[in-house]
């Protein structure tokens, strides 16, 4: 490998080896990243450190898996490196998450699960995504292992993978996703709105949790997602015999989105120009109150959510035929472009996802141990 090639890279590199403090750390990250950005099609340690030649296979694969740092500082140089490039009011934080097939059943999180890569359930990690974007441009900050039930379930094996004892509890998708926007707001990150798929956007909790620390969001949601009309009002009605009722119920029936959209406005708006010209879409939007309450009986029927706060419905109807629904809550004098340009604007992070495994080897590690995984993956 070129010699001013990997005297760049420390140079570039000179925030983030400072934050490892060790000497010999300080030798084998270079080594390290060079191996995942230099050439060769398989990004794992035994080819990078054959194709290095200078560091031997033990002391890159004790570096990456055993050895003691802590990965806290570097993670901390990298959030400010990235929100220094494209941190603000106008950037958005992403969350999603990309699976890494495995084979056998010792990696640590690997299970048969749903791989988004695959588009169907196949023996894989999954970890959550949060990415930092401005325009064209998404930073990745943060990947975590999603560890399925059969995973929390089994404290010996948590153990023998090296799962640190505050990660071996049970937690969902959007929790985890919560608990990383939470890490990232102590630290400062810049970012005007949090968008997600429907799987994470379907999560009433998750939504709720981003109001309730004022955060602007955009959110995937199914078309059967209930909403009430912005006009719904509680009411006690009337009863022909027995007690009056102890709590109101709304006037009207939820409805899924997909129907209330039916009789709205459909317009084509073009959010953003691209390689063949302006991308653009049928979209409608209309101000609604979503079904997320406390769940009651209401009108006769049972598990009936309450109202929940105003936000926006927005629908999208694609040249292919597909039709995909969307909730958010940016403010009511929002225009229809601005709300396509913002659900439209986390498709960025899956070339992200697509160049860190195509380029950078993220799916290449072989090792079985949370620490291996987490700081190849960093």
């Amino acid at each position: 490998m070129n010699t001013d090639w990997r005297s760049d890279l420390e140079v570039w590199l000179a925030p983030f080896l400072a934050a490892l403090g060790h000497k010999a750390q300080r030798a084998m990250c270079p080594a390290y990243i060079a191996g995942l950005i230099g050439p060769g099609d398989r990004k794992s340690v035994q080819p990078m450190a054959a194709r290095n030649g200078d560091i031997p296979y033990d002391r890159l694969h004790h570096f990456v898996s055993a050895g003691v740092w802590d990965s806290a500082p570097l993670e901390a140089a990298l959030w400010r490196h990235a929100d220094h490039l494209v941190g603000g009011e106008r950037s958005w934080l992403i969350i999603d998450d990309t699976s890494l097939p495995k084979k056998g059943e010792h990696s640590v999180g690997v299970a048969p699960q749903y791989a988004s890569t695959l588009g169907k359930k196949a023996n894989c990690q999954t970890l959550v995504s949060v990415t930092l974007a401005s325009r064209e441009v998404p930073l990745m900050l943060s990947l975590r292992l999603f560890l399925p039930d059969i995973w929390t379930a089994d404290p010996a094996r948590l153990n023998r993978a090296g799962v640190p004892l505050e990660h071996q509890g049970s937690r969902t998708k959007p929790e985890m996703a919560i608990e990383e926007i939470d890490r990232l707001c102590a630290a400062g990150v810049r970012f005007g709105c949090v968008l997600a798929d429907a799987g994470y956007g379907l999560s009433a909790p998750f939504r709720q949790a981003l109001s309730a620390r004022g955060l602007r969001w955009a959110v995937g949601i199914p078309r059967h997602q209930k909403v009430y009309s912005t006009d719904v009002e509680l009411v006690f009605p009337a009863r022909k015999r027995g007690p009056s009722r102890m709590h109101p119920v709304p006037d009207q029936q939820s409805v899924p989105a997909h129907k209330i959209l039916e009789t709205a406005t459909w317009r084509r708006v073009s959010w953003r120009r691209g390689t063949k010209g302006g991308l653009a879409a049928r979209f409608a939007a209309m101000r609604i109150r979503v079904a997320d309450g406390p769940a009651q009986r209401i009108g006769g029927r049972t598990a009936q959510h309450m109202p929940g706060e105003e936000a926006w419905l927005i629908g999208e109807h694609r040249s292919t035929g597909e039709r995909k629904y969307y909730l958010s809550n940016l403010s009511a004098d929002s225009s229809l472009r601005l709300l396509a340009a913002a659900i439209k604007a986390r498709w960025v992070c899956e070339q992200a996802h697509q160049q860190l495994k195509e380029e950078l080897g993220l799916d290449h590690f072989e090792g079985r141990s949370w620490t291996g995984l987490h700081r190849h993956a960093l």
